[in-house]
């Protein structure tokens, strides 16, 4: 089978997006890779040893679900086992995008209060939800694919602790990389609004009542793995809601 052919356009797409890292600086080096599914047993992936600059049609690679290259002279990323797991503990993700956006990883290297676990923009809030930050694990181990594990179904983006950031998604690679410039600039507005002083304002619990009902009438999904969720308020007020509504009641 011609995956490169049978894929051309998204083949396309994904060398766009790769080249979309490179031109913004979310990766350096040889930093960074992505997946994408395109069948229950293809896989579109980055070539090891590659800036994503130089991504091109001649050495991306083809993998199946075992991370057998199955289209492709180059070796797909050193990262392939990792990938691989986010195919198989969440069969509802498409694409799997992981690069070092310099203000979201600012946040990955910080003792400081993790922002994007709270409802801050109506954009974030609905189609990323709340980041999370995966203890460490040294690139390239078991330690790392397991450190994500109690957070896998719950979220579709996540804060990689001294190292970077990873977005999965059930829709395409496109959408992946939109959703990550989305939280690049989300970082660098909150960077921005702490160095002016005061307190970071959130969006509140009825605001987000109000906003996954929209959601449910536009038939919108809520991040993490279908059904962990049951409403926006649930993500970002685990323990329920505020003691300043529950004294109204």
């Amino acid at each position: 089978m011609d995956y490169l052919e049978k894929y051309s356009d998204k083949v396309d797409t994904f060398i766009g997006v790769c080249h979309h890292l490179a031109a913004h600086q979310y990766v350096t080096g040889h930093g960074g890779n992505l997946a994408w599914k395109l069948e229950d047993d293809v896989i579109l992936i980055t070539p090891t040893k590659h800036n994503k600059g130089d991504v091109n049609r001649e050495n991306v690679v083809f993998i199946n679900l075992a991370g057998e290259t199955i289209e492709g002279t180059g070796k797909p990323t050193g990262e392939t086992p990792w990938h691989v797991n986010f195919f198989r503990e969440r069969p509802d993700v498409q694409a799997v995008l992981h690069c070092h956006p310099p203000h979201l990883n600012a946040f990955a290297i910080s003792d400081s209060k993790n922002y994007h676990m709270c409802p801050l923009f109506p954009e974030t809030i609905t189609e990323v939800g709340p980041v999370p930050v995966v203890p460490y694990g040294e690139p390239l181990t078991q330690k790392l694919a397991d450190n994500f594990l109690p957070f896998l179904q719950k979220y579709n983006g996540f804060l990689m602790e001294n190292h970077g950031y990873v977005f999965i998604t059930p829709w395409d690679i496109k959408w992946a990389q939109m959703c990550t410039d989305l939280l690049e600039m989300t970082a660098l507005h909150i960077i921005h609004a702490r160095s002016l002083g005061g307190n970071i304002k959130e969006i509140g619990y009825e605001d987000l009542q109000n906003m996954g009902n929209i959601m449910k009438t536009r038939g919108l999904p809520l991040p993490g793995a279908p059904g962990e969720w049951s409403s926006l308020e649930d993500m970002y007020f685990p323990d329920g809601p505020p003691k300043s509504l529950t004294n109204l009641s």
